[in-house]
């Protein structure tokens, strides 16, 4: 694992901006990775992971509380299905990747089976990608789902998140990055009660810039753990 390198980086980046160190949070992406991988994560200090699916994380769950990690805390990053909502509910920290009413109404229901509060983030859609996923800036969708949230006892906004497009390009991720930050502060104007805290954007090959332009939480796998075990 390479954390020594990445704390550097990110205290590198957070110099560049002004910003204090303690103003953003490591979230170790481990998709793909074994549950050792985590464990060895927690035992050097990592507190925050980022799993994209929920079935791969029941698993690993298991095999971590085997391992004596049981105080980690996971966020699902990854696209989630409504049929899994309640799955997925029970066993992450937290969904950062909210991008439906419908969902949202399913995660509500979910939660408050369980007598739980979900954190949650609205995922973003800031490009024209088809893989991605998530809420177009403009939309009445966004809209709708943000006046309804209050209404959803059960789950805390926490802010927004996204992904940039696969490029090379410093200007287009830095431009993403800036769109999501300027679209933070209109929608918090207009949202008073919603908390618009977190931003989660940047992950392995550009967390630096995604700083630099006000991320509080960098989702970082390559970079900490290597290159993943690809699925057949």
């Amino acid at each position: 694992m390479r954390l020594a390198l990445v704390e550097d980086a990110i205290a590198a980046a957070c110099r560049r901006a002004g910003r204090p160190r303690e103003s953003v949070r490591l979230m170790a992406v481990s998709k793909l990775h074994p549950a050792a991988d985590m464990a060895e994560a927690a035992a050097s200090g990592i507190a925050l992971f980022g799993e994209n699916r929920v079935q791969e994380f029941q698993r690993k769950s298991q095999e971590l509380a085997a391992l004596g990690v049981t105080n980690a805390e996971v966020h699902l990053i990854g696209h989630l299905q409504s049929n899994k909502s309640a799955k997925a509910t029970e066993i992450f920290s937290a969904i950062d990747t909210l991008d439906s009413l419908h969902l949202a109404t399913r995660l509500e229901n979910a939660a408050a089976a369980l007598d739980k509060i979900l954190p949650v983030l609205v995922e973003i859609k800031l490009s024209d990608e088809a893989a991605k996923t998530g809420l177009g800036p403009d939309g009445d969708e966004l809209r709708e789902l943000l006046e309804q949230l209050p209404d959803l006892p059960h789950l805390k906004m926490r802010g927004l998140m996204t992904i940039a497009p696969f490029t090379d390009n410093e200007t287009v991720t830095r431009a993403c990055f800036q769109s999501l930050r300027r679209l933070r502060d209109t929608l918090s104007a207009a949202h008073p009660h919603l908390d618009f805290t977190e931003l989660s954007m940047g992950m392995s090959g550009e967390f630096g810039i995604a700083i630099e332009e006000g991320s509080t939480c960098v989702r970082i796998g390559t970079a900490l753990f290597g290159p993943r075990e690809m699925r057949p």
